[in-house]
């Protein structure tokens, strides 16, 4: 088990808050796909995904990625095929992942903004990265430099 899961068998309060880890997963492999085709099309074209994603990463920054488009396709369409999770994940490293996907879309959004393709196609090629790790892995970056900061910083009681 992961620092960033709660046994199935814990209490209701941390049922209520943690979230299927297979949501983030199913995510991740839209978001490689998105960011494939991001690479794949002319610059207009890749821009103007680019900001779509961004909207998507961001929506996952603000409010956890629980309730994105992308939880909700997992919730209707993906959870019901399998079994229960053995265990739930703390929405708080995935989403700071978003907020770490936002930032690397926002460098690419300014890249293809400004007529600098390959510092557009850089930055998307980083978040694809990522997104790949976690889609094939479940091996979340973002989540890890989550876990990494919370250890290295100071905790204020």
């Amino acid at each position: 088990m992961s620092a960033t899961t709660a046994p199935a068998s814990a209490t209701d309060a941390q049922h209520r808050q943690g979230i299927d880890p297979r949501g983030p997963q199913f995510t991740a492999a839209i978001t490689a796909v998105v960011l494939i085709a991001v690479l794949l099309l002319p610059p207009f074209v890749a821009g103007v995904l680019t900001a779509v994603q961004a909207v998507l990463f961001a929506i996952g920054a603000a409010r956890g990625v629980q309730h994105t488009v992308h939880a909700a396709l997992f919730k209707r369409f993906v959870r019901p095929l399998l079994a229960a999770p053995s265990e739930l994940e703390d929405p708080a490293p995935p989403r700071f992942a978003q907020a770490v996907g936002l930032a690397f879309t926002a460098v690419a959004l300014i890249g293809y903004a400004t007529g600098l393709t390959l510092l557009g196609q850089i930055a998307i090629g980083f978040a694809l990265v990522a997104a790949l790790l976690n889609a094939i892995f479940r091996f979340c970056l973002g989540c890890e430099m989550y876990l990494l900061m919370k250890r290295v910083t100071p905790q204020t009681t």
